[in-house]
């Protein structure tokens, strides 16, 4: 069975170093939905060394820093289910009372129209806080 997180980046390429990668999901209605993608495929979260394991959740970390930092949401949505694509990644999400499925999950039904003016606004914040964001991931340790 082919990965599709293997054979390709899995959305905008923000940062990539040797272990990690942090992308931008192209997920519509959510304009600040990233995903820290484990380089090498493994499923579980388990799978890695611990000091695998403390690298990748300081991604993680850092990515839910630099969204609140940069765009102040109700609240950051941080999960890994690997239901769909059995490879780890971190889904690190972004939400705002506005959002069309606040307060329920993005996989939720909507519960209202996506409000473009608001996802607009989030958009041109992005360039700024990828760009910090690349800074931080860079220092992180390298082994």
């Amino acid at each position: 069975m082919s990965c599709p997180l293997c054979a390709e980046d899995g959305g905008a390429l923000v940062w990539r170093g040797e272990r990690l990668r942090v992308i931008r999901a192209q997920e519509a209605g959510f304009p600040a939905f990233y995903r820290v993608v484990w380089n090498a495929h493994v499923a579980e979260f388990s799978d890695l060394a611990a000091a695998d394991r403390v690298h990748c959740m300081e991604a993680v970390a850092l990515v839910e820093q630099a969204l609140r930092q940069h765009l102040s949401p109700t609240k950051v949505n941080i999960a890994a289910l690997g239901n769909m694509v059995p490879h780890l990644h971190w889904h690190v999400i972004a939400r705002f009372g506005w959002d069309s499925h606040f307060p329920s999950p993005v996989w939720a039904a909507a519960q209202r129209p996506s409000p473009a003016a608001q996802e607009a606004g989030v958009r041109t914040l992005l360039p700024a806080l990828e760009a910090q964001l690349q800074s931080r991931l860079a220092q992180l340790p390298t082994r």
